[in-house]
């Protein structure tokens, strides 16, 4: 069996490694992270064992490009004096999922990671759990729980700064009377 070409891998997964790196990194860094995951990809491509998971593969150095752009961000800040004209449209959500990337973007980063990686990338939650640290019950944990939170966020929405994990108090929950 011989490896498919590179140009095939890139055509099977890009739109699952660009939906991870605009989860992670947001949509102004996400074609950067995307260009530098594949640049990478394609250099490492060659010693690649032929019964690899591509898709796992790839979320991986899809996660440590989007770190390293985190970390640059956070170095030096890039102040720009306006708006570019014509913006890509590729891996920016449109009108009807622009309510959800706002959610996603607004978790905590454990349970964005988790999401992003499972539910948009395909990858198990064991592989999640290599990629982001710690184990798979706490991946799924940490997936569970994001899921709730944008589940909570988008039947109410409200202007929040940031979506709380954690469920609303009532009294009748904690065995009190009206």
């Amino acid at each position: 069996m011989t490896k498919i070409p590179f140009e095939t891998v890139v055509a099977r997964h890009g739109t699952a490694v660009l939906r991870v790196c605009r989860a992670v990194v947001g949509i102004h860094d996400a074609e950067d992270a995307w260009s530098e995951t594949f640049l990478a990809a394609l250099r490492a491509y060659p010693q690649l064992p032929e019964n690899a998971n591509l898709e796992a593969w790839l979320v991986t150095i899809a996660h440590r490009k989007a770190i390293d752009i985190i970390r640059g961000r956070q170095r030096q800040a890039h102040p720009v004096a306006e708006v570019p004209e014509r913006p890509s449209t590729l891996g920016i959500p449109g009108a009807t999922d622009a309510d959800l990337h706002h959610a996603v973007t607004r978790l905590p980063t454990k349970q964005r990671q988790a999401v992003a990686y499972h539910y948009l990338g395909g990858l198990p939650y064991s592989e999640v759990a290599e990629v982001i640290g710690g184990s798979a019950e706490a991946a799924r944990r940490a997936g569970s729980d994001g899921i709730a939170a944008l589940r909570r966020h988008l039947a109410a929405p409200a202007e929040n700064p940031r979506i709380t994990t954690a469920a609303p108090a009532h009294p009748a929950s904690r065995g009190a009377r009206p």
